[in-house]
């Protein structure tokens, strides 16, 4: 009967030599990743004793196979029914073991990875802005999916195979050099082979598939230009060079993707015949000994499937040390978030009170070295009034809005309120008295009424009711299936940008913040809506110190106070009549807009 292992392992089959990605300091990684597992001492001594009974399982079953052959050629005393019942059910809880394997593996990858997600995402929550503006999203969330779901996979694979190989391969030899030494020490022949031919067959797998990969991801670059350039490529008439290059580069994948699934298709094949020439050598030695008596023809069956058993575990183990020096590396990537510094909560709470003036003394910031983009920055704006931020793109305005709601920190000077300096005062008390209407709305896969209360969690039914009539958002209400409770889909994807741009006025009412800030609230929306839209923020800035960056200069024609900003200092301000009496800054962004003059 042959070992059940060769019918359930892993085979020698395609992307077995898949690249394998390494860790900067792997031994500081499975430091932390060997904690992990400490906080699961249960759960890891279950799966090292099923591991272990499996396996002893496994080595012991063959040993009652050759016994029963040996009974059945008469070659030994006994009797047969007992043998093969003793037989049966080892076989029986070898395969009972392996099931209790997968289990416990899987729920102790599961506890390990659900630990690790929650902390992950914890940490991502209270990371600084900074490091999610100097960071690519696409990579943040790579490492709480991919990363973590290698490591999953690892756990739950191929740690007990590692386990269950190591022991089988020692275990294997023992028994092997008990049954017969020198049958033993040729059947190891062929393992010399089997390594021989692995490394071979992997070193050029790797080349090719490194290859494949660089060039799979030229080719989806080639097409995600195109789909998304499309009017582009069209305006220009390149669709022949396009096609062209997708062409060779499609050519050169197809080569490298041949080579590679050649040589991966092979490595069965080649295991196998190198496994079928160990049988030949035992079925040929073992042959020559049982006719001298130094064996029985049970051994011979015996180590027919012990020599299968050996081979196995060398292939497994090789294969595991690659995936586990990937999950290592996928381990290293998350801690690397983890141990990022958080961002800073401490701090005295920001009283509230009726007003909030907002001073700006001196002000010095930079996001890199040596390039400052805000240079010596006064500004005062008076509780209760509107000041808007007009310039070019670059010169600072959206700094300002950063620094005030302390997304980053002054490298020089001051920022207050009411006397106050926000740098001494908690980011989240800081926050609560303040609300923003973004020129990119976000909003979340979620009902509106719990969209509209994510300004407020404690805002009751006729306060939302209100900031909809304030924001003029009911007549678009009242026209959804389920009004305040119908949902939205994942970034308000089922409503337009005008609809959008409304419902983050709303939240702004339900926030009912003493501080106001309008990123651009209005560039991406047509001229009625325009008008709408305005309406509301003109309702939601009553009594409020508003801050309002603005492009189109007709939105803040009425603020009363307009700052003119260039390269990070303030170049103008005055009133809409007082600048452009000037005939300064402000005069040539005005005529540029409304009258068309050259610039």
């Amino acid at each position: 009967m042959a070992d059940l292992r060769q019918f359930t392992g892993r085979g020698g089959g395609r992307n077995r030599f898949a690249e394998v990605e390494h860790a900067e300091n792997a031994g500081r990684t499975l430091r932390r990743i060997v904690a992990y597992f400490a906080r699961e001492k249960t759960m890891v001594l279950a799966m090292l004793a099923v591991v272990i009974f499996g396996t002893l399982c496994g080595i012991y079953a063959p040993a009652l196979q050759s016994r029963a052959i040996d009974i059945i050629a008469g070659e030994r005393q006994g009797a047969l029914p007992p043998a093969l019942a003793l037989m049966l059910i080892v076989y029986l809880l070898y395969c009972g073991s392996q099931l209790l394997q997968g289990l416990v593996s899987a729920n102790l990858s599961q506890r390990l990875v659900k630990r690790m997600r929650v902390e992950l995402f914890d940490c991502v929550i209270d990371l600084p802005v900074k490091y999610l503006d100097t960071h690519s999203h696409g990579d943040v969330m790579s490492r709480m999916t991919n990363d973590i779901e290698t490591i999953s996979t690892t756990v739950s694979q191929s740690l007990p195979s590692l386990f269950s190989g190591v022991l089988t391969l020692a275990g294997t030899v023992v028994i092997m050099v008990y049954f017969c030494w020198q049958l033993a020490i040729l059947s190891c022949t062929t393992v010399f082979l089997t390594v021989f031919a692995s490394r071979f067959l992997a070193k050029r797998v790797r080349k090719y598939s490194r290859q494949k990969s660089a060039l799979l991801g030229h080719l989806n670059g080639t097409v995600e230009e195109m789909v998304s350039g499309y009017r582009t490529v069209v305006a220009y008439n390149h669709q022949d060079s396009t096609v062209e290059d997708f062409r060779g580069t499609s050519d050169d994948l197809t080569k490298a993707g041949i080579r590679a699934e050649v040589l991966s298709g092979v490595m069965g094949p080649i295991m196998n015949c190198i496994s079928n020439v160990g049988f030949v050598i035992i079925a040929a030695f073992g042959g020559f000994f049982a006719i001298r008596g130094i064996i029985s023809v049970g051994v011979i069956s015996a180590f027919i499937v012990y020599a299968k058993q050996f081979s196995r575990p060398i292939n497994e183990i090789a294969q595991v040390y690659g995936q586990l020096q990937t999950a290592v590396a996928g381990a290293e990537r998350v801690f690397r978030v983890l141990d990022e510094e958080r961002e800073d909560k401490s701090g005295l709470p920001l009283e509230e009170g009726e007003t909030a003036a907002v001073s700006f003394e001196h002000v010095n910031f930079s996001y890199t070295e040596g390039t400052e983009v805000l240079r010596d920055f006064t500004l005062t704006v008076p509780s209760g009034k509107k000041v808007a931020l007009v310039g070019a793109t670059g010169s600072g305005k959206t700094t300002v809005v950063n620094l005030l709601e302390r997304f980053y920190d002054v490298n020089g000077g001051t920022i207050s309120i009411n006397g106050r300096n926000v740098a001494e005062v908690s980011r989240d008390s800081l926050r609560r008295q303040v609300a923003i209407v973004l020129q990119d709305t976000v909003l979340f896969a979620d009902t509106i009424r719990n969209n509209l209360r994510y300004g407020n969690e404690q805002a009751t039914e006729e306060q939302l009711l209100r900031a909809v009539e304030m924001s003029r958002c009911d007549e678009m209400i009242r026209v959804m299936p389920e009004g305040l409770d119908t949902m939205l889909s994942a970034a308000g994807g089922n409503i337009s940008q005008g609809q959008r741009q409304l419902l983050a006025i709303a939240r702004a009412f339900v926030a009912d913040p003493k501080i106001l800030i309008l990123d651009e609230a209005t560039s991406n929306v047509d001229t009625r809506t325009e008008k709408a839209i305005q309406d509301a923020m003109h309702r939601i800035m009553q009594d409020r110190t508003s801050i309002v960056i603005a492009h189109r200069l007709s939105t803040i024609q009425d603020a009363d106070v307009i700052v003119v900003m260039d390269h990070g200092t303030i170049v103008e301000q005055g009133t809409h009549e007082e600048l452009l009496a000037r005939k300064g800054k402000y005069y040539t962004l005005y005529m540029t807009q409304f009258v068309g003059i050259a610039t």
